[in-house]
């Protein structure tokens, strides 16, 4: 946040563990003090409008608005609604959905995607795969899985492609696993095409280099829909409510993606299906046709469009 050019306020604060009733009263406490602590910083920095994202940091926030007499508006960036978004709804002007939720279709809540950067609808293929030393006629598969990685994501591909890399991969692993990945990459002569990152900066150039992606199905999903990247999707299974499988899900029946259970993936499940798709450009043509028409690239303009305008009665 500094680094972009805002202040930031920290709030001490913990998620509330349903399991253990200390916690939770602890949490609760927390949250309490947090949500004076927030009422004094949105009269001290002047705020006309608030904005929620979700998470428990959220609702403190929320409430401290409220109490105020702020606008409050929520955004939910996956196919399921989280707590304190849940929490704070009744108390929202204006509830922004990524994708459409059941019993969430009054006044009050609009669909309107994920908003994503900028810089995911500009990227320049070309300068992107100079950037990574991709030359421009190779196809590029690109695999990711969060800051962190994911684990099954990270060992299925490179027990696929380490040894035989059938085009060149371009794998962001996370920080957590990067070092033994790259101690196994070391042990196979380090294999030129594959192209292995803890972690990638501006990570638009990564999409726009890629002819296919597998990885997650977070929020990037919204990212690869407007990149017109075809996917293969392994949702996280341990996600609240389940909501990568949801989100995947969504992109598959709009024929951008295919999906394949955490629990299936190994080394040959995902060389059968990358392999199915190198061999079949007329195919990764038509999802990337799909995931552009699923995507939704104006999320940000709207939700900003609405939040200048409730801000309009304010006091600047």
């Amino acid at each position: 946040m500094p680094a972009a050019g805002y202040p930031l306020h920290p709030l001490r604060v913990v998620g509330i563990d349903r399991r253990n009733p200390l916690k939770a009263a602890k949490a609760i406490g927390l949250a309490a003090t947090a949500t004076g602590r927030a009422r004094r910083c949105l009269r001290a920095i002047g705020a006309d409008v608030v904005i929620g994202g979700g998470g428990y940091v959220s609702g403190p926030v929320g409430l401290a608005a409220r109490s105020l007499r702020l606008p409050l508006v929520l955004t939910e960036a996956d196919s399921h609604l989280g707590i304190a978004n849940r929490a704070l709804a009744p108390l929202a002007s204006r509830v922004f959905l990524a994708f459409p939720l059941d019993g969430r279709d009054g006044r009050r809540y609009e669909v309107v995607g994920r908003p994503i950067p900028a810089a995911t609808l500009s990227a320049d293929r070309a300068a992107a795969r100079e950037r990574f030393g991709i030359p421009q006629d190779e196809t590029c598969l690109l695999v990711f899985g969060g800051s962190l990685g994911a684990r099954t994501v990270n060992d299925a591909a490179l027990e696929a492609f380490a040894a035989a890399p059938p085009c060149v991969v371009l794998h962001a692993c996370g920080v957590r696993d990067h070092a033994q990945l790259a101690q196994r990459l070391e042990r196979l002569g380090a294999p030129p095409r594959y192209r292995l990152h803890a972690y990638i900066d501006q990570f638009a150039d990564a999409l726009a280099a890629a002819d296919l992606a597998v990885g997650r199905a977070g929020g990037a999903v919204f990212e690869l829909a407007a990149a017109g990247v075809p996917s293969i999707l392994v949702p996280y299974p341990h996600a609240t409510a389940d909501h990568q499988t949801l989100n995947a899900r969504h992109l598959e029946a709009a024929g951008a993606a295919v999906v394949v259970p955490d629990a299936e993936l190994d080394g040959p499940r995902l060389a059968r299906e990358v392999g199915a798709l190198l061999a079949d450009p007329n195919r990764r043509s038509a999802m990337s046709n799909a995931a552009r028409a699923f995507a939704r690239p104006d999320a940000a303009e709207r939700i900003a469009a609405a939040v200048m305008e409730l801000g309009a009665g304010g006091s600047r």
